[in-house]
């Protein structure tokens, strides 16, 4: 990532990931870029695979439904000999339909989550591999480097790259499993296990979010959205809520801390992950790496100048950055947080303004059942 926003193409990426060649077993390997649609960047991205014409029909006739697009084509694609079976896969530049919108009474990304999992769920041959704004998801069955050459990801320009390869163990390899797994302006590619996958997939079901992709990692995706923009908790505590420190860790803390983390335990029971997990999160503002509790798998990070790295060896970063600096394993279960330095900027200004803001400023108040009587 570039913290300045400047946009690079795919080739770093795809040198990096394709050292870790041996991560994977071929049956999945994807790519999130930001920022690679600056011409479309108010519109909402949205990249579906088909299985089949009527597949597409009926999503394009379903779109054209509750969206207004302004621009669709083929996603365009190389051939390459290990990828066998490609779906046809389209891209879609839309907005929602400003009166079905507005009669809905949802908020635009609340509107545009729900079609994405309606297109998802419930027509046959269709799913939608990325849903945000000025990014997309590139992802399939293969591996990684194969997977990039055949998107041709190397076209693009971005100021966030994220990669993985798959190493499925108790879920399959299709096109729509890999990761990285999207929804809206998030995108999660994870390493590892969750074990707590029945409870949090339980826990965002309540609230709409449907788990149905054969994997424990969707459920990484929607905790950050529901945790991120429905309950408006920044990233950092959303990462901090899903790996909790244990109950004895909170019993030593001073008693103010251990009733904030009781509080946040207890209102987020269900939040919490449990398994051995590294976990990269994009998103509009910029990247977050997060590891569980005791650290069971590998995330290296580094910098040097505006760009941050981050990979599963530290030999993956090196291969495109030699004289990185500030070379580090993230700690386990504390954030890794990395920023646009325009939304750090627009942040600080924000809090500037709230603190100088008359309506912020302390109300007086008396100790007391009534007030004072004002005297004669």
């Amino acid at each position: 990532m570039d913290r300045s926003g400047a946009r690079h193409d795919g080739s770093d990426i795809l040198r990096s990931i394709a050292l870790m060649h041996d991560r994977s077993n071929g049956l999945g390997g994807g790519f999130a870029a930001y920022g690679i649609y600056p011409e479309y960047e108010e519109l909402y991205a949205f990249h579906i695979m088909y299985e089949s014409d009527e597949a597409r029909r009926e999503t394009e006739a379903y779109l054209d439904t509750y969206f207004m697009s302004e621009k669709q084509e083929r996603i365009p694609t190389e051939p390459v000999a290990s990828i066998k079976n490609p779906p046809d896969i389209w891209r879609y530049f839309a907005a929602p339909h400003p009166m079905r919108l507005a009669a809905s009474g949802l908020d635009e990304a609340e509107y545009t989550m729900a079609h994405v999992f309606h297109i998802n769920g419930k027509i046959d041959g269709a799913f939608v591999a990325s849903s945000g704004k000025n990014m997309g998801a590139f992802k399939g069955v293969g591996y990684p480097e194969d997977i990039g050459a055949f998107y041709r990801i190397c076209d693009y320009d971005a100021w966030a790259w994220t990669a993985h390869g798959r190493f499925p163990t108790n879920t399959p390899g299709w096109w729509g499993g890999a990761h990285p797994f999207t929804l809206l302006n998030w995108s999660v590619v994870h390493n590892g296990e969750i074990s707590s996958y029945d409870a949090n997939r339980r826990y965002v079901e309540q609230f709409g979010y449907d788990c149905e992709l054969q994997t424990d990692t969707e459920v990484i995706t929607y905790l950050f959205d529901l945790l991120s923009r429905r309950h408006g908790l920044t990233p950092e505590l959303a990462a901090h809520i899903m790996t909790a420190p244990a109950w004895d860790e909170i019993d030593a803390m001073d008693p103010s801390q251990a009733a904030f983390e009781t509080a946040l335990r207890t209102t987020y029971a269900s939040a919490l992950v449990n398994g051995p997990f590294s976990v990269i999160l994009g998103s509009s503002e910029g990247l977050l790496a997060i590891n569980d509790r005791l650290k069971l798998r590998a995330l290296m990070a580094a910098e040097k100048g505006s760009m941050v790295y981050m990979a599963s060896e530290q030999a993956a970063i090196e291969l495109v950055c030699p004289d990185a600096e500030n070379m580090r394993a993230v700690g386990g279960g504390e954030p890794f947080v990395v920023q646009l330095d325009s939304v750090v900027a627009a942040k600080a200004a924000a809090d500037a303004d709230a603190e100088n803001d008359p309506h912020n400023a302390p109300l007086a108040h008396e100790v007391g059942v009534l007030p004072r009587r004002k005297e004669a």
